[in-house]
């Protein structure tokens, strides 16, 4: 859509102008179209506060006070008569008022008219019609001629109340409501001005804004712009507002992070194309060899063929298995199984194939252990680790495999005794394709030092395991350089 191309700064500049606006709409609304009406309310309301005071207090000896004091305080004519017309208190605070010369035969028809109204009548007229509703058509013009009284409305609000003696007495307040033309057009002239004054300095004012909260931003997509082109050594400027500020690190620490996979990623293509061309060079050299080479057709060229295919086999494996756990595509079938029945059968299937070559494994455990996990899987980290360690091992060729049971986990330890990790790299081993030191040829079925993948399978799969539930796997390394490794799991157990 069209509007989704405009710039957040311009989007910001008509919102904040949209709201100025508004405000002096409002403002406009409040001040000039609705002031009279507002006027009338709130004087209605006066009176109507006035007469309640005054029923609630008829029978307080200081009522002529209380009727002279409110008199002059809302402006209003107040006079209180008994049913037959007498008169017992007024205050007249607007001498040329009707309301101070109502004809007494008037005042008994006011009475019924609000007895009638339940004790309670407002009405609202022009001055010259200040009559009861059957003299309506008398014609007899108040003072000052019908064209001065005409210019003023005036309001009658009339309330019973109960003397004492149980005397029904009504209360009558009149007040004019001035005209409020002159204060329009006054208020019409300052609003005009204030208005031009307030449209100038806040159509600037969003200018401004719109283009000082814009700016990071417009930068910032800018530079976005280029490390999706792949240049990571983009630096985004995180200044200004907080939450500019904390995306700018958040994405400077994201271009930091890719250019590391970049170059893990380059790295990576550079190791697997060359472990993948040794040995299907070997291959094909020894094939063309038995194939071109009288009496070369032997065990030993066969078994090397073998031996560099299933090489081959087991990276490509190991990289779909990576791919899968890193993926989520790949999901766990968790389940109850003994822990200890599952070291002891991966390593008689591992010294079956290392035997002929000098290598040991011990394995020290005092009880059974059962787990709740995915069994398959754990038994593919028990592999790597081991693996891991035969490949890295002294020149004893010995590992050892520990089951220690702390609690209500069981903690398993895979020990070699080669040349360590260096402490500043213990941190990096678990990246794919991370190697550390020299291996001492290949211990099983041709694996060469590993794929260098394992141990990233290993913390792959621990790490899904955590995702069920968290600090169900944990897992760690620790290194002597020149007295050999420890890598370590722990498990949650079902005892």
């Amino acid at each position: 859509m069209k509007r989704d191309r405009i710039s957040i700064k311009w989007k910001l500049y008509a919102y904040l102008a949209g709201f100025v606006i508004l405000t002096l709409l409002i403002l406009w609304l409040l001040q000039i179209r609705f002031l009279e009406d507002f006027y009338k309310a709130i004087k209605i309301s006066e009176i109507k506060s006035a007469a309640e005071m005054l029923r609630r207090n008829i029978n307080d000896p200081d009522l002529d006070t209380l009727v002279t004091s409110l008199s002059e305080n809302d402006r209003v004519t107040i006079r209180i008569f008994q049913a037959s017309g007498k008169e017992l208190v007024s205050s007249y605070t607007l001498p040329d008022y009707l309301l101070n010369r109502v004809p007494p035969q008037d005042i008994l028809k006011y009475l019924q008219i609000v007895q009638n109204s339940g004790g309670a009548y407002l009405e609202r007229f022009s001055m010259d019609t200040l009559r009861p509703p059957d003299r309506m058509e008398d014609g007899r013009p108040g003072k000052g001629g019908p064209q001065e009284i005409q210019r003023l409305e005036s309001i009658l609000y009339l309330r019973t109340a109960t003397l004492k003696d149980g005397t029904e007495v009504m209360i009558m307040l009149g007040a004019t409501i001035s005209p409020v033309t002159a204060t329009v057009r006054t208020l019409r002239v300052q609003l005009l001005l204030v208005t031009g004054i307030l449209l100038v300095l806040a159509l600037g004012l969003a200018l401004l804004l719109s283009r000082k909260i814009s700016r990071p931003i417009i930068h910032m997509n800018a530079s976005a712009k280029e490390l999706g082109k792949g240049r990571y050594g983009i630096h985004f400027q995180s200044h200004g507002y907080r939450e500019i500020t904390e995306l700018g690190e958040t994405l400077n620490h994201t271009a930091r992070e890719l250019s590391k996979l970049d170059a893990l990623r380059r790295e990576l293509i550079a190791n697997v194309s060359h472990d993948l061309r040794t040995p299907l060079t070997m291959i094909i050299g020894y094939a063309e060899v038995m194939r071109d080479l009288p009496g070369e057709n032997t065990p030993e060229n066969i078994q090397i063929i073998i031996n560099e295919a299933k090489w081959l086999t087991g990276l490509v494996n190991d990289m779909l298995d990576l791919s899968r756990l890193q993926s989520g595509t790949l999901d766990l079938k968790m389940s109850t199984f003994n822990l200890t029945l599952g070291i002891r059968n991966i390593l008689d299937r591992i010294q079956k194939m290392i035997g002929q070559e000098g290598y040991r494994i011990r394995f020290i455990h005092d009880q059974e252990v059962t787990v709740y996990a995915d069994g398959m899987r754990i038994s593919q980290v028990i592999y790597n680790l081991v693996i891991n360690a035969l490949s890295f091992t002294g020149a004893d060729r010995s590992v050892l495999l520990r089951q220690k049971v702390q609690g209500d986990r069981v903690r398993i330890e895979v020990i070699d005794t080669g040349e360590g990790i260096p402490e500043a790299m213990l941190n990096k081993i678990w990246e794919r394709y991370s190697k550390v030191g020299k291996s001492r040829g290949k211990p099983v079925c041709g694996i060469e030092g590993g794929t260098g993948l394992g141990l990233s399978i290993v913390r792959s799969i621990l790490d899904l395991h955590n995702g069920m539930e968290p600090g169900m796997a944990t897992y760690g390394a620790e290194s002597t350089p020149g007295q050999g490794s420890i890598f370590w799991f722990e498990l949650k157990t079902t005892r």
